[in-house]
């Protein structure tokens, strides 16, 4: 069996720091993102799946099915999330006129607006990491 590259490789001290600062900075950028979230009311789960279901605009509905995949939680778990984001207000559900078994899913006009004002927050700091991300992603660190 032919070994992996990657586990050939000896690693310098500076790709070590350019990736554990890459971690750093995605970590931060997380951190930001579930503060913000809850500035703005919604636990970080709940603005995931609310950009999830816009990011999958222009293709076919989004489901249940395909929020627990984006998520990376289980079926039952993305339903249970679904059923409380309905309650709240942020997501309206239907069954498929195609199969029955099957929700689609989209924002209300209130979730729409929630995650118009986290999306221009999350792209202003975005572009303030994203110098920081790609130096630490270049060749020259490596």
């Amino acid at each position: 069996m032919k070994a992996d590259a990657a586990e050939t490789e000896t690693l310098t001290p500076e790709q070590y720091a350019a990736l554990a600062d890459f971690r750093f900075r995605l970590r931060r950028f997380l951190a930001f993102s579930e503060a913000a979230a809850a500035r703005a009311g919604l636990p970080p789960q709940q603005h995931q799946a609310l950009l999830t279901v816009a990011g999958h605009a222009g293709r076919a509905p989004a489901t249940v099915g395909l929020l627990a995949e984006q998520l990376l939680i289980a079926p039952h778990s993305a339903a249970e999330l679904v059923a409380r984001m309905v309650e709240a207000g942020l997501l309206s559900k239907v069954r498929a006129a195609d199969d029955r078994r099957r929700s689609e899913l989209s924002l209300t006009p209130r979730a729409e607006g929630l995650l118009r004002t986290l999306t221009a927050a999350h792209l202003e700091e975005l572009r303030g990491l994203a110098p920081a991300l790609a130096e630490a992603l270049s060749p020259a660190a490596h």
